[in-house]
């Protein structure tokens, strides 16, 4: 943000204790805010198992930082968005602390419903705005953006004075709004939310917090930003996935889940669970799917102890299952498969795709429909 001149507090990211007491002097700021840097919310209220409590702190002594920098750094974080271990901090942002007179929320993102851009603001921030929507909706204001004309000066400003901004204040609030808007498209975003978009009582206009989609069909031309991308938070297994184009989400169950299309897993998880059984995962193989891809989708289903069974559900639109069957034949004889599989296919070239898993003489279960599939998946692990 900071370097498309959008405003925001001046900060220093470390990853010792030591560069933390370094940056706090190097801020020279009446205050500083210390934050845990982890991929998850509620930080504030979380708890370390160093026994420091609370993810954020404020201080104006830099010596407090180093402090408070050896109880975050190396220790694990938990709060309501993490599991019950925790997540390790490994970095600390140390900040400028900048006291807010009047908070509100602005955020721009992609509404299919307008093919295009829409501006979305409140005088009400630094709270939820959903809940705002609920009880307030007058205090939600709307803008369409023209994608091909931009941003017009007349729509920021406007979107300024719905804010509540006045004075000197309102023009500085219009510029970050273009300023915002220059960055949602020259980064490929598909969000970019301002909670707060503050004021400060020295008459700054700053963005105190923000969160950023980005659209990952443009990681080909972002690839500084999706270098950004810290994995180390990911399951291992999730990791593995990514190598393949696989796209894997670990759940609960005993059930794996073998689809193609983020729907159609969806749906795949749901059939399962009202028929009394419980996912596994959530495994999809997107549209271009290779023979190999679906060998290393059964190598990671297999080498989960959780799983007691496979359901493999696939809609050949794009997708040949002539291809799958091939794959799943291949894994099941080269991994030698210990757990019941049960095979839904239809579409794209699936006579061959049926032939090919009949002929293999494999234990395969094929089923006729979704809720077939399920049902006969539910049955294989009661049975054992």
């Amino acid at each position: 943000m900071a370097d498309h001149g959008v405003a925001v507090q001046r900060f220093f990211v470390a990853d010792s204790a030591n560069d933390a007491l370094e940056a706090a002097q190097r801020l020279k700021a009446k205050e500083i805010v210390l934050k845990a840097q982890i991929l998850a919310g509620g930080r504030g209220k979380g708890i370390f198992n160093s026994g420091l409590k609370g993810g954020v702190h404020l201080t104006k002594d830099p010596k407090t930082v180093e402090q408070l920098a050896k109880q975050m750094i190396g220790y694990n974080l938990s709060t309501k968005q993490t599991s019950k271990d925790g997540v390790t901090v490994k970095k600390v942002m140390v900040a400028e602390a900048l006291d807010i007179s009047r908070e509100t929320y602005f955020a721009i993102l992609m509404d299919r419903a307008c093919n295009g851009p829409v501006m979305v603001g409140s005088p009400q921030g630094g709270v939820d705005i959903e809940e705002v929507a609920v009880t307030s909706p007058e205090l939600i204001f709307k803008e369409e953006i023209d994608i091909f004309e931009g941003i017009k000066d007349h729509q920021a400003l406007q979107m300024a004075k719905n804010l509540g901004f006045q004075g000197a204040l309102q023009q500085q609030a219009a510029d970050q709004i273009k300023k915002l808007y220059n960055l949602f498209l020259e980064i490929d975003a598909t969000q970019v939310e301002v909670n707060p978009f503050g004021e400060t009582p020295e008459g700054q206009v700053v963005c105190f917090d923000a969160k950023i989609n980005f659209d990952d069909n443009a990681e080909f031309r972002q690839k500084e930003i999706f270098a950004m991308d810290d994995k180390s938070e990911n399951e291992p297994i999730e990791n593995e996935a990514a190598k393949y184009d696989l796209k894997y989400i670990g759940l609960d169950g005993n059930i794996a889940c073998f689809v193609n299309g983020a729907g159609l897993a969806m749906a795949t998880c749901d059939i399962i669970s009202l028929n009394g059984g419980k996912p596994a995962n959530f495994l999809d193989l997107g549209g271009g799917v290779k023979e190999a891809q679906v060998y290393q989708a059964f190598k990671l289903l297999t080498a989960d102890p959780k799983v007691e069974a496979i359901l493999v559900n696939i809609f050949g639109g794009i997708v040949n299952c002539a291809i799958i069957a091939n794959g799943i034949t291949k894994a099941c004889q080269e991994l030698e498969l210990k757990v019941p599989l049960v095979v839904r296919l239809e579409g794209t070239n699936v006579q061959e795709a049926q032939r090919i898993l009949s002929d293999s003489g494999l234990p395969i279960t094929s089923a006729n429909d979704l809720e077939d599939a399920a049902k006969k998946a539910v049955a294989s692990v009661a049975k054992k």
